[in-house]
């Protein structure tokens, strides 16, 4: 049998997910070693860690225009080869401020332009009955290349030093980009684009402005007109996804920038001894992220429930159980626990995934890119606030006296995103027509 194209567009993707993550996770472990040497204090600490993600937040719109116009295969290769040439060729110097938050801010502006990208190529690629896992499966690459730089990354900047790390980190950009200017590829008219031949989505943005043209080069049609923009904006339903998008990415940010520093110092453990325990946070992530996206396919196909009601129903218990392990987090005051309490609280934001990350392309898969760069725009912002947020909360504590090892210096850290996966989770509302869950069932039966 032969491998269907759309799998290696797939599993391309997911190992893009992963080594992005690896950078940023890589980044975080060693910045903070290096900072921590030279006494570096954490509001300064936050400000840098926060930084990437000011870049990242500017080119989120940007780069769904992009991969619109342009092809998401293509803006895809420009972003990860400028951020991978910035780590290998900026040196890491926690003395030379300036030089850090200038290369985090280009990083951050090339890796803005990657999901947008992903969500266009996926919405060509995949159809709708594929959509959750495909998805879930893609994103799932970034839980894992947390998972992976967690365990390796500490004793490579023990034994090699920080700068070790940012050249590890270009190596598999540079890697990552030949492989896919290599296989990758624009899908030809015969299977272009699944999704858009189902009539999937549709309904929820206008359709009729556009004007298809072919790209003799790439061999595929691409949608040239009008973008409905006003529409975008007063949707309801692109509103829930941005709403979901920043509550989920500010309790994931800020786990991911400071889980290393509340090791280190809320605990006073080392990363090094910790062995892989560390890592299962972000490997059950990527454990949860593919089981809610298997079960969601299984739940719509099977007509077990719509896809409104799955996307609702996965959302909810994924934000709900993730709040509530958030809570209980900084009452422990072990490894064990804290580690166990981490990996719940993501875990079920990862199955949450299945919920709103997917509903760009069920609500319009058109502009599947451009919706995804707004929405991530919003999950930017709770990084920028939330990491650096998080760091002046933590130096106000300590010139209050309070030590950071203890638990009242962290309960306000793990509070607050809590207190944003509890309040804004049950305003959630997706408008989705049965007559969108009735395409995917037709789309399956004459593509099986």
């Amino acid at each position: 049998m032969r491998f269907p194209k759309r799998y290696a567009i797939i599993l391309l993707t997911f190992i893009c997910t992963s080594v992005c993550y690896i950078e940023r996770i890589g980044f975080s472990i060693a910045y903070t070693a290096a900072a921590d040497a030279i006494g570096v204090n954490q509001s300064s600490k936050g400000l840098i860690l926060s930084t990437f993600y000011y870049g990242y937040v500017v080119s989120q719109v940007p780069g769904g225009w992009a991969a619109q116009y342009i092809g998401g295969r293509r803006v895809l290769l420009l972003s990860f080869v400028l951020w991978s040439l910035t780590c290998a060729l900026v040196p890491l110097d926690a003395n030379r401020m300036y030089i850090m938050v200038l290369s985090r801010l280009l990083v951050g502006v090339a890796q803005g332009f990657i999901f947008p990208s992903i969500h266009t190529i996926l919405a060509q690629w995949v159809p709708p009955h594929e959509r959750s896992r495909s998805v879930s499966l893609t994103t799932s690459g970034m839980y894992l290349g947390a998972a992976g730089g967690m365990l390796l990354l500490p004793s490579l900047v023990k034994y090699g030093g920080a700068q070790s790390v940012f050249l590890v980190e270009a190596s598999l950009g540079v890697t990552w980009s030949i492989m896919w200017f290599r296989f990758a590829s624009d899908p030809h008219r015969s299977e272009h684009p699944k999704a858009i031949a189902a009539g999937f989505g549709d309904s929820m943005l206008p359709v009729s402005t556009l004007k298809e043209k072919r790209i003799p080069s790439a061999g595929s049609i691409r949608s040239l007109g009008k973008i409905p923009w006003k529409r975008m904006i007063f949707s309801l339903p692109v509103w829930a996804i941005v709403v979901n998008n920043f509550t989920f990415h500010y309790a994931l940010y800020v786990l991911m920038n400071w889980l290393p520093t509340y090791f280190e110092l809320g605990l006073q453990l080392s990363l090094q001894e910790m062995g892989s325990s560390k890592m299962m946070p972000y490997l059950n992530m990527f454990i949860f992220s593919n089981i809610g996206g298997v079960l969601a396919d299984y739940l719509i196909t099977r007509r077990i429930f719509s896809v409104t009601k799955t996307r609702k129903l996965l959302n909810t218990i994924g934000f709900i159980v993730s709040a509530l392990a958030l809570m209980a987090l900084p009452s422990f005051r072990n490894s064990k626990g804290t580690v166990l309490c981490s990996s719940v609280s993501l875990g079920f934001l990862a199955l949450g995934r299945a919920g709103f990350a997917v509903n760009h392309m069920d609500v319009a898969p058109r502009y599947a890119g451009i919706v995804m760069g707004i929405s991530n725009t919003a999950g930017t912002l709770a990084g920028i606030v939330g990491v650096g947020l998080t760091g002046r909360i933590l130096e106000a504590a300590k010139k209050d006296d309070m030590d950071l090892s203890s638990s009242e210096s962290w309960r306000s850290v793990f509070f607050i995103p809590d207190r944003a996966l509890d309040l804004f989770e049950p305003e959630r509302r997706w408008e989705l027509k049965s007559s969108n869950f009735r395409s995917v069932l037709r789309w399956a039966a004459d593509h099986k």
